[in-house]
Order: structure tokens, then sequence, then C-alpha cells
């Protein structure tokens, strides 16, 4: 028989530990620690303490900052884990000093820092400057949509949520009476079917407090139809990803195309896209000037996708003197590149067909014969159509003539499954084609911004976007896994995204602080 050593893993041993030795130069915890120990002025967080005369100690911000900022870099964003890691982390444990607060305390400071988190982003972005970080050449906008602590089995219109309500009113009772139905009136509910109708009605009872609440008063889009409410978190929304819908926010930020530095960051719920830029660049344009470049943003140039693209938008950037570079959502379509590619062909049909746009191409505006000397439309099955107005009217600051076909002509027309979706029942089939004349202002500058991103230019400039602005995102919520917030409003939400993008940057310093 062999004679092996004895195997001594179930005994316990004592191990000496240096903490100082467990931060190592070059990582983002001695960054971290760097940073916080000599470069942010944490005074503001004094307001937040008043147990100078009474009252137990509390935890340094110094030391709570550490903890979280460590945590979250690290994927761990739950109070709860971030304070078991405080006991069996040793880095975590270097870092703030062997210190061991509970998990309602993390919670807290991380709830009531909204006030004193901007503050510290702006100083950080500073040491950024300082190092030569930030190249002030080109600006890229995007959002990046996050689920929230909220439920999306919550939202809704007011009249949804008051229609959901009287259902779960309802099936509470129908619970009860197929009770009394069973001939046990005299017993109790069973204890599985009490609990089904407690949840019922408090469910319902949470949706008739939220409606009756004058401060969750309805919201309405720009197109004046009402927002979805949701009595959890009312200040986030449902929106559509690549992976399906979600209850969030969407975590604009800005970033520049040096070292993918984040220069302004903001967390937005049910608003339109559209209107964050304006709001961004304002706030860009303060930190700029915080940092000690006033005139960068006039000397750069500056990016964003689709999604940014409105007439208010090209407006605002033309009267402020941006050099932008704005997609429509035509630009694609209009790249050669894109025009010979059945990869991109392949893509897009799919993508209709998903969003249910896999019915037959009915005929376009090109395939009308329109006279314009005459003013004469004529369609394809050679009827006459009329002209509504001969005055063009103008619909999203385009100027339009509009023809109608005779509904007496559409509904005996033989290519009619080719030319309408449905048999027409009030009128025929409509059709506009653009009029001559000079164009609106606004028009002017989104045919002008067309033109500019047709260009060999300005496709080179809107290509480096995508290296500028996504490697960003990519890192906070898959590398970082900083991919949902723990708490609801959106003062608190945009605090925490403020931390994300705090973590983005001060690992871009690890390899820049002594």
């Amino acid at each position: 028989m062999p004679n092996f050593k004895p195997d001594l893993s179930c005994q316990s041993a004592f191990i000496p530990v240096d903490f100082s030795e467990q931060i190592i130069p070059g990582t983002f915890e001695y960054a971290l620690n760097h940073i916080v120990n000599h470069h942010l002025d944490l005074r503001p967080f004094d307001s937040l303490y008043s147990n100078e005369h009474k009252g137990a100690a509390a935890y340094s911000p110094a030391v709570m900052l550490k903890i979280i900022l460590f945590a979250y870099a690290h994927g761990m964003i739950s109070s709860l884990r971030i304070a078991k890691a405080c006991q069996t982390n040793i880095t975590l444990m270097a870092l703030s000093g062997d210190t061991q607060p509970h998990f309602t305390s993390i919670a807290n400071f991380v709830a009531n820092m909204h006030t004193q988190i901007e503050p510290l982003f702006t100083q950080v972005l500073m040491i950024c400057e300082q190092q030569q970080l930030i190249g002030h050449h080109m600006f890229a906008i995007d959002g990046c949509k996050i689920s929230s602590n909220a439920s999306k089995e919550h939202s809704g219109t007011h009249d949804e949520l008051a229609r959901k309500a009287i259902r779960l009113r309802r099936a509470s009772q129908r619970i009860l009476a197929h009770h009394i139905a069973q001939d046990v009136k005299g017993e109790e509910l069973p204890a599985r079917e009490a609990k089904h109708k407690q949840t019922l009605d408090d469910t319902a009872q949470r949706i008739e407090a939220f409606l009756d609440n004058d401060a969750n008063h309805e919201r309405l889009a720009t197109n004046k139809k009402p927002i979805k409410s949701n009595i959890t978190d009312n200040d986030s929304a449902k929106m559509l990803t690549n992976k399906g819908t979600i209850q969030g926010y969407n975590g604009v930020a800005i970033s520049d195309d040096k070292h993918q530095i984040i220069v302004q960051a903001k967390a937005w719920g049910a608003v339109n896209e559209q209107q964050t830029l304006q709001p961004a660049i304002k706030q860009l344009q303060q930190q700029l000037s915080h940092i000690g470049k006033d005139d960068s943003l006039l000397q750069a140039k500056f990016s964003a996708d689709s999604g940014f693209h409105s007439k208010d938008n090209l407006t605002y950037l033309a009267e402020q003197g941006i050099d932008s570079y704005i997609a429509d959502t035509g630009f694609r379509s209009r790249n050669p590149l894109f025009q010979n590619s059945q990869t991109y062909h392949a893509y897009q049909t799919t993508k209709r067909r998903k969003r249910g746009y896999d019915k037959p191409k009915l005929f376009s505006r090109g395939d009308f014969h329109f006279n314009r000397q005459a003013l004469m439309c004529v369609c394809l099955a050679g009827n006459v159509m009329w002209l509504t107005s001969r005055k063009p009217h103008t619909n999203n600051d385009q100027r339009y003539l509009t023809f109608h076909g005779y509904l007496k002509d559409c509904r005996t027309c033989p290519v009619q499954s080719q030319c309408m979706r449905n048999p027409p029942k009030e009128r025929g089939r409509q059709v506009t084609f653009p009029a001559l004349g000079k164009p609106t202002k606004a028009a002017s500058l989104i045919q002008i911004m067309k033109d500019k991103m047709d260009s060999k230019q300005g496709r080179r400039e809107y290509s480096k976007r995508l290296g500028c602005i996504e490697p960003v995102f990519a890192n906070i919520t898959k590398q970082k896994k900083m991919d949902y917030f723990t708490l609801r409003g959106q003062t608190k939400v945009n605090a925490q995204w403020l931390m994300f993008c705090l973590v983005h940057n001060i690992e871009k310093l690890r390899g820049h602080v002594l």
C-alpha cells in the first residue's frame, strides 16, 4: 500500500495578509483607491450626516465609494452581494480597510447620493483631461436600454390599468363564489385559494391607489397618444430591444473618440430618444466649461444615429454652429455598399418578418404616371385620379400634391390587391408627389444633412461613431455586467447610471495614475 501524506484541507489555518500588497499598481482598484484618496473632494457628503455630537460613528464616504464602485466594476450591483463580498473578497477588504457595512447601509448610501454624484463625475472628467485622455476631435451620442426595478406586467395607460383592476376584482369574487357554491359557506377558504384571492385584491388596490393619486397624471407622447404608466416605477418605460421588450430606462451618453471617455451621461425614462439630444448637448457644454474647454464642441465633430434625427434637432445644431453628422432612417439604403449586399437585404427581410411586415409589396409612388405640367396622375389600371388641391400641402416640412383614386374605380380595379392592403370603403387609393418650389427651412436642413451624409467625407466621419460610443456600452453592460438598475425613480436611477459611467472612466485611468 503506498504511503501518502495526509490531506489537511479540513484544518483551519491563520494566514497573515498584508492589505497594502493586495492593491497592485496598474489595476482598477489601484486607480480607484488613488483617485478617491487624493483627487476627489468628498466634503459635499458631510451634509448627509448629523452625528457630530451624538450618535454612532458612520462609515466614511471614501470607504463607501470604494466599496460600491469596485463592486459595480465586478458586476455586483445588489447591496446584499456587495455586503457579502466585503467579508470574502480580499481585494475589497483591502480597499475598505476590512470594514463590513451592512447591506442596508450600502443601499442607503447609493439611494441618497444623487446630489453628490454629478460633482464627482466632473472631477474624474477633469483628471481625464489632465492626463490628455480626451481628444476633442469627435463626440458621439447614443442610448443604452437597461432594465429597471419595475414589473412590465404592471404597465399600461390609465384606461388599461382601470380595466385590469376591474378584472382582478372579478377574479377575486369568482374564487369566493366558487367556494360558496361548494356548500361550504361555514368553512374558511383553503390556504392556497385564500392566498391567491389576497394577491388579486392587493394588486387591484395598488392599481386603484395609483389611479386615484393626482400626482400620477397621464402623460402624452408627441403624437398626443397616452404613454403607458407603471404602478411600480412610473418614471420608467416599456422599451423595445433586440432581445424583446423591457421595462427600464435609456442610459444616454456622449463619448469622446480618443479613449472612449464618457463626457456626459443621463438616464431617461418615458421620453423619445430625439428629445434627449438638446438637453445632452447643453449638459455637455457645461462639462466642457468645467474642464476649461469652452469652445471644444464648436471645433469638434458630433455624430449620432437615426434615433436622434429630427427637424428640431437639426435646426438646433445648425443654430449652435456644431459640425454634426446625423444619419436618417434611409441612410443605409442609399449607401452603394449596402444596396448590393445580400447579407444586408437578408437581414432587412428577417427584420421586417419579425415585425410583421412580410406582406407583399404594394405599388409605390414611382409606379404611378404623374404629369407635373398638367397636374394629372394616372394609376396602373389606366384610371385618372383627382387632385385634392392645386395648392401644395405641407407634411413634415415637405410640400406635396395629393391625388385620390375614384372610389368606384378602386372597388372594381383588377389590380386592387397589388395596390391596396384592404378593399376600399370610404375612399380610393391615395398617392402624393413632392411639389416644386422653394422648400421650407427645416426641409432644407434635412436635405443638406442627407447630402452631407451621402458624401465620401460624411460616410467616413460617420463610420467613426461605431468605435467611439459602442465599445462604451459593451464595456458597461457586457464586460462589467452593469445591466440593470436596482433603484426606482428617474433621479435615483440617473445617479446609478452616472456611477456606471464613473466606473468606465476610472478604468480608463488605471494606467495613468501613480
